[in-house]
């Protein structure tokens, strides 16, 4: 499960390296270093333009997306915080998520993202504190410092008050053995020399599109322990993404660990 990400590119930064024809995002966007479901977070997209004639050519588009996909049949919004990962190998025939693999497909922008490292402790620590395991967040990112393009789907949900809502969710994999130790599910990553395809609307066949995703790459990526901070969602800043220096309650170095 991917369930805290961090996005703080710079708008044009992210205009340039996706290639986007179209900046359809309505606000400045402002670095967010603790992305929690229901916010709202930069995607790409291809898509005709709002209001465009029916055979207008469609664009490659930066958006804000709500994270968390809300089904179009949804009767509300609530079934979006339960439905922030989509796992691959299930997620071409879940009702819920079907259509939008078919021809709703989309990037994720992301600098890194968090998981939660059970710690071994003590029994009688352990019993002490009602049974509840010590956890350590660990900030994981690619090694080379690029942009992670998570790959995405989305929905459009029409409220009752007539307001189209754009939603999305993140496609997860197994994590290959050296993240797998911290968590062994990860985002799916798509290609850079992907992007043209996972992005096309027109390539609704199931199988070519599964093709396009593929196992992530061992030893590519970097993680580290962080402060526990992370774990209150309204604490934000860059400080969130440092490795930990506060001993072992906010964590040690990974390779203390394991």
């Amino acid at each position: 499960m991917c369930g805290r990400y961090a996005t703080a590119r710079a708008r044009q930064e992210l205009l340039d390296q996706f290639q986007v024809q179209l900046d359809a995002v309505g606000q400045e966007l402002e670095p967010d270093y603790n992305v929690a479901p229901t916010k709202e977070v930069p995607a790409v997209l291809v898509r005709a333009p709002k209001d465009a004639p029916e055979d207008a050519e469609a664009q490659r588009q930066l958006r804000t997306l709500r994270w968390g996909l809300v089904p179009s049949w949804a009767k509300d919004l609530s079934i979006g915080s339960r439905m922030i990962n989509a796992r691959v190998e299930t997620a071409h025939e879940k009702p819920s998520y079907r259509r939008a693999f078919a021809k709703r497909r989309c990037l994720l922008p992301a600098d890194g993202y968090f998981e939660w490292y059970t710690l071994e402790t003590d029994p009688a620590q352990t019993e002490k504190k009602k049974g509840k395991p010590q956890k350590q967040p660990f900030y994981i990112q690619p090694k080379d410092g690029s942009i992670m393009a998570m790959a995405g789907l989305y929905e459009l949900w029409k409220s009752p008050e007539d307001e189209w809502i754009w939603t999305c969710t993140v496609i997860t994999t197994d994590a290959p053995d050296d993240l797998g130790r911290i968590h062994d599910r990860m985002p799916m990553i798509v290609e850079p020399d992907r992007w043209d395809a996972w992005l096309d609307p027109t390539l609704t066949d199931t199988d070519q599109v599964r093709g396009l995703l593929t196992p992530a790459m061992s030893g590519t990526m970097l993680a580290f322990p962080v402060s526990k901070a992370v774990n209150n969602v309204r604490n934000n800043g860059p400080e969130l993404v440092k490795p930990s220096t506060n001993g072992d309650s906010s964590g040690n170095h990974s390779d203390s660990l394991f």
